[in-house]
């Protein structure tokens, strides 16, 4: 059994995979998911686990560079909006709109699902390096 980080096997396997510039999204449970794009199934119930606590575990393990968040999250969810700015506040923070989001998705490695039920807590994280 792992000592430290994720523990979840999926999860730990995609970050170990990532390399330079590969993206993976952090989704809440309502965020259509691309046919062909792994798929990581965290939801328990509304709520559970949230998308605040996914984010958070991610960041422990995982060299983040750039963050792409929906223009909608500032006006329509300021509680996850202003934890994503207080969070990275050395990561680059690019904003586009929602739809534009759901289709960057497409590209990217994997999407952590969560349970989270509030609208617009969606993010897509791309890797950077450790040195």
């Amino acid at each position: 059994m792992k000592r430290h980080g994720i523990l979840n096997s999926h999860i730990s396997k995609i970050l170990s995979d990532l390399g330079h510039t590969d993206q993976i999204v952090i989704a809440d449970a309502g965020l259509p998911i691309p046919d062909g794009v792994l798929r990581i199934d965290l939801s328990l119930k509304l709520g559970t686990p949230s998308f605040k606590e996914v984010v958070s575990a991610i960041a422990e393990d995982m060299v983040i560079e750039k963050m792409v968040i929906a223009d909608e999250m500032e006006t329509n969810n300021l509680a996850i909006y202003q934890f994503i700015n207080n969070t990275f506040p050395d990561v680059l923070m690019e904003r586009v709109s929602h739809e534009t989001l759901k289709e960057l998705t497409k590209k990217a490695k994997a999407v952590i699902r969560t349970g989270e039920a509030t609208p617009y807590a969606n993010c897509i994280l791309q890797a950077g390096v450790i040195f």
